[in-house]
Parts: C-alpha cells; structure tokens; sequence
C-alpha cells in the first residue's frame, strides 16, 4: 500500500506542474510542440484560452478525490469519477457557446 501511493505521488507531481504552468500560461500549453508549424506568431482565441484554464483547473480538484478513491477504495468518492466527465462537458459547453469573446 505504502509503495503505491509513493509511486502516485511521484507520477502525480509532474502532471501537477503541468496543470499549474497550464493554468498560469494557456498560450504557450496550447502552442507546446507546434510552434514550428506557423511562420508568424498564431493567435489563440480567448476561448481556446479560456478553455484551457478551466481544464486546467478542474483537474487539479478532480485527480486527488480520484486517486484517493481508487486507492483507498472508498466508493462514495467512485461518484467523482461519473461527475468528472460531467463537469468537462457542461463547462466546455458554458464556454463555446457564450457570446463574449473577450
């Protein structure tokens, strides 16, 4: 038990980083391993952006109630893990179908 959840926490920190540097700079996520392909700068829509930080973000609440339910085997939390798709879908759709694109 010990040596699983070692080896989740060490799997779960850099997938951490990844969020919080996604969170904090959408842009530069967005674009990471594809800027070769454009000869100017790409511009990213505000939505595109938008998008990304709420993906960002609602990971980072949603992996520590899944992992801790899978590990732990505590099946009220397994609930979470029908939410999560949920919550993805229905916040991608606030986004995209909202008509600011500040």
């Amino acid at each position: 038990m010990a040596a699983t959840i070692f080896f989740t926490v060490v799997i779960l920190v850099p997938i951490y980083g990844l969020l919080i540097w996604t969170y904090y700079e959408p842009e530069e996520s967005i674009l990471f391993g594809s800027r070769w392909m454009y000869k100017e700068e790409p511009e990213i829509s505000n939505k595109a952006i938008r998008y990304s930080r709420f993906i960002a973000m609602v990971s980072m609440i949603a992996i520590p109630f899944a992992v801790v339910s899978i590990i732990l085997e505590i099946y009220v939390l397994r609930i979470v893990l029908v939410i999560i798709p949920i919550v993805f879908i229905f916040g991608g759709l606030k986004i995209f179908t909202e008509d600011r694109d500040q």
